[in-house]
């Protein structure tokens, strides 16, 4: 359902697309139409987060005919998409780096779903460029300062304090400057299901956001979490986050490498720490539709005195060119 509900979304955002689905459901025909934009409403399953709808329109959403508007509906935090937290913290400075920037560039949240019922509310809102910049990013810098969140949703608001207390006590070790907001939403913006989690971003002198999140798990599945745990383990993964480090944590891996494709016929470089599975299979998508190959080179760490192995990604933009962008 949730495959089905993305095929929908992505009907609208389009404009003359032709969907064709067998009655088993196990093909799918599917013939492009123009990317259209505008203001639009979606629902989407909540089975999977909305940062699963979100990772696709992030993508596409720079290279409309009008600025994308988009209320998104259904679970906005759980454990298998990126949250919506995080793709706020890392996705949208990635994308000013593309040149895709301005007031309009913004996600907002106005309510927090947790699964398994969802009932959570977000605005996504874009603006559309005709050309992408090329990027040369290659020295990620030290971190700073380290930012997060923490949530609870029809829980106690003494979780989220519960989960900030532990997770600054492993990251205090390491770094004066940290701060946690908890985000206690009450009544109708706390979605249908009860919950808590928590996301960690990091942030570098040469301005890298690195992030990681936890959430608990879903009401009456597996076994209660306690948020002192969930609070560690959260700072955990952003430490293996750091080691792993590179300009672009791993979540948006992909969504550099698919800008730098698109970008104009000029050099674009990345460094990135080890690839992900979705990475590697990501890349072979970009070969067989766009004809591209990125020059990859392995840094070891030797070489930049930290973390684990790097690879540097170049390649040479397609020239891609957003024509039906309305001109005024």
């Amino acid at each position: 359902d949730f495959e089905a509900s993305f095929i929908r979304l992505i009907d609208k955002v389009t404009n003359g697309s032709r969907i064709e689905i067998n009655q088993t459901g196990t093909t799918l025909y599917y013939q492009p139409g123009l990317l259209y934009g505008g203001s639009l409403e979606h629902d989407c399953s909540p089975s999977r987060g909305i940062g699963y709808y979100l990772e696709s329109l992030l993508c596409l959403a720079p290279f409309m005919k009008h600025p994308l508007k988009i209320v998104l509906r259904g679970v906005t935090n759980d454990q298998v998409d990126p949250s919506v937290d995080v793709l706020k913290a890392t996705a949208l400075p990635l994308l000013k780096k593309f040149g895709i920037d301005g007031e309009s560039l913004d996600i907002k949240i106005n309510r927090r779903g947790m699964p398994p019922k969802g009932g959570g509310e977000i605005l996504f809102s874009c603006p559309v460029r005709k050309v992408l910049q090329p990027v040369q990013f290659t020295d990620p810098g030290k971190i700073k300062r380290i930012r997060g969140t923490a949530y609870s949703v029809r829980v106690s608001p003494q979780m989220a304090n519960r989960m900030v207390e532990s997770a600054r006590g492993i990251l205090n070790k390491f770094l004066p400057d940290i701060y946690i907001y908890t985000d206690h939403m009450k009544g109708v913006s706390s979605g249908k299901s009860p919950g808590f989690g928590m996301c960690l971003t990091a942030e570098t002198i040469n301005g890298t956001i690195l992030s990681a999140e936890l959430a608990s798990n879903p009401q009456g599945q597996g076994a209660a979490v306690l948020p002192e745990e969930l609070g560690q383990n959260c700072a955990k993964l952003l430490l293996e986050e750091v080691y792993r480090g590179g300009c672009v944590d791993s979540t948006n891996q992909s969504l550099a490498l698919l800008l730098m494709t698109l970008g104009q016929r000029d050099v674009s470089k990345v460094l990135l720490g080890p690839l992900s599975p979705y990475t590697i299979e990501f890349l072979r998508h970009l070969r067989s539709f766009f004809q591209i190959m990125f020059k990859i080179e392995t840094k070891t760490p030797e070489e930049e005195h930290m973390g684990g192995e790097k690879v540097l990604m170049t390649c040479v933009g397609i020239g891609f060119c957003n024509l039906s962008k309305t001109i005024r």
